[in-house]
């Protein structure tokens, strides 16, 4: 066993010191994790730790290769107008629940295991929305459930999920070769098909059914915002109280605050007198908002353009937008965004998980998940979706695809697949071949190129591959696998594998996953040294536990994606999330001890 004499191991303390606090800076999110991520590869390549002349080759690791080609293949199977066909006959799925969930849950697995499981779970949410709206069910009973889904499709092939690929790279670094493309499927299926039986049959009866407005059917199924309307003088609205409202319009709407000038009333008493430019904040589904407009002639701060035809024409649109993870509108304020004179569009009203939002609207910082009420020329619409990073809920007839060229596609990411899988190039060329073509013939335009790449992933991985490449340098992988093989006969292969995949597991519940795939990697291989025994079976339960995040929101960007349409607490995740996850774990021992011997 290796001593440790804390003199003569400064490097290893400092690095450890450096991990620590990039660990809680992570949990912490008050910065983005590529940042921290950078930072912490900078000071450790400043203080020597990390020579520098190796401090920016994680950059063109294979791993980061093969995640951006990932992505950019991703976006040219969504402009094909492959999801488009697959959306249609997922919506013909019928009335019964289960065999809409069925459906769902299927269908965002399998494209989860050969796309960015993010990207399939965006493409899958408007169908799953306009299904529980026409079936009069919650969102929230479908949501987390195909988030989950896309989890479980990730583990079943390299490509499905980023932490594969490092898994897979980590062991080529061993002089073995790398997994190949279906090497994970063996355990991958079986955990797959386990945890999607459970989700479809009994997972979503563990989901809280709440009857209040603040999480409840109204969030889930999208129906309350929070938007201002300004009281003209001509308003008959003019000279009455605020429970006047009740009597003189039919809309069901709740008044939060009034705003007279610089003088602000949260919710103002019934009997306030309402004057001319009064703003007020109101509360109510889309319906009753443009009731109240209609009824007591108010205006709609954000749509004087289009206030004569806020449900649309044939040339104005009105759409349910969600903010994805990598929208640049996060952090920003309304107001700063200027979004009309920018972009061509009226942001009418905000959702945010069902609660109040304090203060103006056009002060608010908007947030991941926030659900939007956009308003424009359905043209400026299509092509403000991608610009802005939202994800279209709900709109008459938004179609984001382009012309359809399915076949194609189909056809020249299969080829890429075939060719990878029978190793006659790396998978890295392979895909980023079919990226490539896909450029040139148009299929993915020069200017989505880049766009399409989730570059904090990116700038992550290749940060923390130098970051992890130097835990070993200084010996913490092997101080670590010692401790562990230091517990004496209680460390065993099979227990080691049990040990890696719950602590695994675990982190990535709390810190994103390929950053936990980047220090698990080496320990396992590391482990599976001392115990001379294979690594294979070691890191097999590296990659189930960095892809099985079940029990919180920030442990995936699925999860994340999901909570706001869905109106979801943090807590909720548990409720189907820890037996899942306890279920993965069993399921995943079994099928590693099955498949890969030691």
């Amino acid at each position: 066993m290796t001593s440790f004499d804390p003199m003569a191991n400064i490097d290893m303390i400092v690095f450890f010191v450096v991990l620590a606090l990039v660990l809680v800076l992570f949990v912490w999110n008050r910065w983005r994790y590529d940042i921290v991520a950078l930072v912490a590869l900078l000071f450790l390549t400043l203080v020597g730790i990390v020579p520098a002349s190796e401090a920016f080759l994680g950059f063109a690791h294979p791993a980061v290769i093969t995640v951006a080609a990932v992505l950019i293949v991703s976006r040219g199977l969504l402009n094909s107008g492959l999801i488009q066909v697959i959306s249609k006959a997922v919506s013909s799925a019928g009335d019964r629940f289960a065999i809409q969930l069925l459906v769902l849950t299927l269908v965002v697995t399998v494209l989860s295991a050969f796309m960015n499981n993010v990207g399939a779970l965006a493409l899958l949410m408007p169908v799953a929305i306009r299904i529980a709206r026409k079936s009069g069910r919650p969102v929230s009973l479908y949501l987390m459930p195909l988030a989950f889904g896309s989890l479980l499709g990730g583990l079943t092939t390299l490509i499905g999920t980023p932490p594969n690929i490092i898994i897979a790279m980590a062991r080529a670094e061993t002089g073995s070769a790398p997994f190949g493309m279906f090497d994970f499927s063996p355990v991958g299926l079986s955990v797959c098909i386990a945890g999607l039986i459970f989700v479809v049959l009994l997972g979503w009866r563990l989901m809280p059914q709440r009857d209040d407005a603040a999480a409840g059917e109204l969030v889930a199924q999208i129906k309350d915002y929070i938007t201002e309307v300004r009281v003209p003088e001509d308003s008959v609205l003019v000279g009455k109280r605020i429970s006047d409202i009740a009597a003189m319009s039919d809309s069901e709407v709740v008044i939060l605050t009034l705003f007279r000038g610089q003088n602000r009333f949260n919710a103002p008493s019934p009997y306030k007198l309402i004057l001319a430019d009064d703003v007020l904040v109101v509360k109510g589904c889309a319906e009753n908002i443009k009731t109240l407009l209609d009824d007591l002639g108010l205006l709609l701060l954000e749509s004087r353009e289009f206030d004569d035809q806020i449900y649309g024409s044939d040339e104005v649109e009105l759409a349910e937008m969600v903010i994805s993870q990598d929208s640049f509108m996060i952090g920003k304020t309304v107001r700063g965004l200027r979004l009309h004179n920018r972009h061509g569009i009226n942001l009418l009203a905000i959702s945010r998980q069902g609660r109040g939002i304090s203060g103006r609207l056009d002060s608010t910082r908007l947030k991941q998940g926030d659900l939007l009420l956009v308003q424009g020329p359905r043209e400026t619409l299509t092509q403000s979706v991608s610009v802005l990073g939202l994800l279209p809920l709900a709109s008459r007839d938004l179609d984001l695809g382009k012309p359809r060229r399915v076949l194609l596609a189909v056809a020249i990411f299969s080829a890429g697949i075939i060719v990878a899988a029978l190793d006659v190039v790396p998978i890295e060329v392979a895909l980023l071949t079919v990226a490539v073509i896909m450029v040139l013939i148009g299929m993915v335009p020069v200017k989505e190129f880049y766009k399409s790449i989730d570059w904090p992933v990116i700038v992550l991985l290749g940060a923390m591959i130098p970051v992890g490449a130097a835990m070993e340098a200084v010996g913490g992988s092997e101080l670590i696998a010692d401790i562990m093989l230091g517990m004496g006969s209680a460390m065993t292969p099979h227990s080691a594998v049990i040990i890696l995949m719950v602590a695994t597991l675990a982190l990535s519940n709390i810190l994103n996953n390929a950053a936990v795939a980047v220090l698990m990697a080496p320990l396992s291989i590391q482990i599976a040294s001392g115990l001379g025994v294979s690594a294979d079976p070691l890191l097999m339960a590296v990659a189930i536990g960095a892809s099985c995040a079940f029990l919180t929101p920030i442990g995936h960007q699925s999860n994340a994606l999901v909570m706001g349409p869905g109106g979801y607490r943090f807590t909720d995740y548990w409720h189907m999330g820890l037996p899942l996850s306890v279920l993965v774990v069993v399921m995943g021992l079994i099928s590693i001890f099955a498949f890969w011997p030691f």
